[in-house]
């Protein structure tokens, strides 16, 4: 296995994937994503034919450059304006443009323009700008302008009843933009039952597209206006971290003020007043002026129900984000990669990680070797590596993975499993070596071992979702289910692989992390 046919297979999956994501949630801002998708599809083969041994080089470059960059990018874009710091964000976003000019990009940095203007309180220019694209309500761009126009000057009323004559219900629950200003202008208006039944609703398509962000987002408004500070604190410190702090501050005064605690909400709003942000001034006046109502005595039985389970699955979710990909204290996985780098070093050193005379006298594992008595083989060889592409992508799935797995389980429970996994998987291939009688086969690597981690996140997700029943729980089971089938297809199609060891170590994994989750409870 080459480093170019790897990139070749993830180019071609990764597009096929994309172009299915998009073919089953489609909307009109998705066209130039499926254009891009298709024509790096359509060169890389052009580039296989011709000249195979680049195919996979060139395709990951245009990957790269046409759809990771772009959503790094707007993710980072994203992020700044909910920090309120929309001059970077324009900035940002007049070269992303460029990258990718389909899908209503291209006016992007004109709109964080007036946004920008509004927060600097020169709210005339600010309406010119976006004045301009209001009058196209039907294109994605018209329909943000003129719902940021109403939501800058605190015009709620207006607001809800423009989205409600020029759109159907089906499309204000099913736009993720319209979305958040439809719920937060009933909200504003002090309609929470609508506002949770219509959550409600809403909380199926943002699930199955995997927008988490605006699921928070609409969860955080039910809360607020709910009466819920401390979930709405909750929120704030976990999946809303990013949000800058006035709009934290915000959010939790209003929910103070509808929990009933007036004068600690009003003296908070005040505080944030001598903030130089106009935008967020008029929508402290409008709530100083209109005050939420009291949900004890507007909502529903109904309602009542579902402003508690929305409390439960939020306060679920933020502790949730505490269980990262990339954490600063997962010192067990970096330990682990230490330990994998050393012994790489000590192969180099000793004459070539691509030397199998080398490997076996360094621990590699032989299945005969191992059933004579040398069973420290079975934990040695889960440290070698076959040349430095194996050990780069082995090492890349033990930071992501590892970090998860440690950060969800605790480094003891996450140790067990990585060795329990690893040696098993090589003990797997010892016993089915045996039956054959004894191939003269070479096993290293640390493959069984991480191939564990995914079944221990198989595992903690499925305890989430007999615990939850929620459909984004479920969602995240079938992302891994379908991560494990993807490999399997990979092992297959890659003769240099053990499925062997991947699949035993999977299985070993997802087994003893749920005997280690119900002997070894985690604590609450």
């Amino acid at each position: 296995m080459d480093l170019n046919y790897l990139l070749l297979w993830l180019v071609c999956f990764s597009c096929i994937i994309f172009l299915i994501q998009i073919a089953r949630f489609p909307l009109k801002q998705s066209q130039g994503w499926m254009v891009v998708a298709g024509s790096i599809l359509v060169l890389t083969g052009v580039v296989f034919r011709l000249s195979p041994q680049w195919a996979g080089w060139v395709g990951s470059a245009a990957w790269a450059i046409l759809v990771i960059l772009p959503l790094l990018t707007f993710k980072q874009v994203d992020r700044l304006v909910s920090q309120e710091r929309y001059t970077q964000a324009r900035q940002l976003a007049s070269y992303l443009r460029w990258l990718h000019p389909a899908d209503g990009w291209f006016e992007h940095p004109e709109l964080l323009r007036a946004l920008e203007l509004g927060h600097q309180g020169d709210m005339d220019r600010a309406a010119a700008i976006l004045n301009r694209y209001c009058s196209s309500p039907g294109t994605a761009v018209g329909r943000v302008s003129m719902a940021f126009l109403y939501r800058m000057t605190a015009r709620w009323q207006e607001l809800l009843l423009w989205l409600q004559q020029n759109f159907s219900e089906k499309t204000l629950l099913e736009d993720s933009s319209l979305v958040v200003f439809y719920l937060r202008a009933l909200g504003e208006l002090g309609d929470l039952n609508s506002l949770l039944q219509k959550l409600e609703q809403a909380e199926v398509k943002l699930e199955q597209t995997g927008n988490l962000r605006v699921l928070h987002v609409l969860r955080m408004f039910a809360l607020a206006f709910g009466g819920q500070p401390n979930q709405v604190k909750q929120l704030f410190a976990g999946p809303l971290s990013f949000y800058s702090q006035n709009i934290s501050h915000f959010w939790q005064a209003t929910a103070e003020m509808a929990a009933g605690n007036e004068a600690v909400a009003r003296e908070q709003l005040h505080a944030l007043q001598t903030d130089q942000n106009h935008a967020m001034g008029n929508a402290i006046a409008w709530r100083l002026s209109h005050p939420p109502k009291d949900p004890h005595r507007i909502l529903t039985a109904a309602s009542q129900q579902k402003l508690y389970r929305i409390s439960i699955v939020s306060g679920q979710q933020a502790r949730q984000t505490k269980t990262t990909f990339a954490s600063k204290t997962a010192y067990a996985t970096y330990s682990l990669i230490g330990v994998n780098l050393l012994f790489f070093g000590i192969e180099i050193l000793y004459g070539g990680s691509k030397n199998t005379h080398i490997l076996y006298h360094l621990g590699a594992l032989l299945p005969q070797n191992v059933w004579s008595g040398e069973w420290g083989r079975l934990l040695t060889s889960m440290f070698l590596h076959f040349g430095p592409l194996h050990l780069c992508m082995n090492m890349l799935g033990l930071y992501f993975l590892g970090n998860f797995v440690e950060s969800a389980l605790g480094k003891g429970r996450y140790l067990v499993i990585y060795f329990t996994s690893g040696i098993g998987s090589m003990l797997t291939i010892v016993l089915l070596a045996a039956a054959a009688q004894f191939p003269n086969i070479i096993v290293v690597g640390a493959s069984g071992a991480i191939m564990g981690l995914i079944g221990a996140i198989g595992a903690v997700l499925l305890r989430d979702w007999q615990q939850e029943r929620s459909r984004l729980a479920a969602r995240r089971l079938r992302t891994i289910v379908f991560i494990i089938g993807l490999q399997i297809v990979f092992d297959f199609l890659t003769p240099q692989v053990s499925m062997t060891s991947h699949l035993s170590g999977l299985i070993i994994g997802f087994l003893v992390s749920n005997a280690l989750l119900f002997l070894w409870p985690l604590k609450k």
